[in-house]
């Protein structure tokens, strides 16, 4: 299994740069032919969350839809598959930050009870408790 990294999927994405898109294209057609898939760490999807919607303004269901999008390819293979499952559900029942959200399902799935934060909005998730 090969590793992806973010700029491959932005690329895929929002197709901001024809030539670089068209090669991501073709390697993932190639990938779908060959049963080959690509693994998405979630390090990177966290990167792929913040670029999204700090550089190209993609709304948080925009951002939602994708992540939902790529999980539903098999040439796509999430780390801990499950977390991101969490995450598209809490994403669209909650207001909490998609990147708080994401830390709190990955802390969670590795054995974490709670986390502590000075983030006042992450701090509004079950996970987190605000450090005074």
């Amino acid at each position: 299994m090969i590793a992806i990294d973010t700029n491959i999927i932005v690329r895929f994405l929002v197709r901001d740069d024809e030539t670089q898109a068209e090669a991501v294209y073709r390697r993932l057609k190639r990938a779908e032919a060959d049963r080959e898939s690509f693994f998405v760490p979630l390090v990177v999807l966290l990167e792929t969350i913040w670029v999204l919607t700090s550089a190209y303004g993609k709304s948080r269901n925009e951002v939602l839809d994708c992540i939902e999008d790529m999980r539903r390819m098999p040439v796509f293979e999430f780390e801990k598959d499950g977390v991101v499952a969490k995450l598209l559900i809490d994403g669209r029942n909650s207001r909490a930050d998609l990147p708080d959200i994401l830390i709190a399902r990955s802390a969670e799935a590795n054995g974490g009870e709670t986390g502590i934060t000075f983030d006042k909005g992450a701090a509004k998730l079950p996970f987190f408790e605000l450090l005074r």
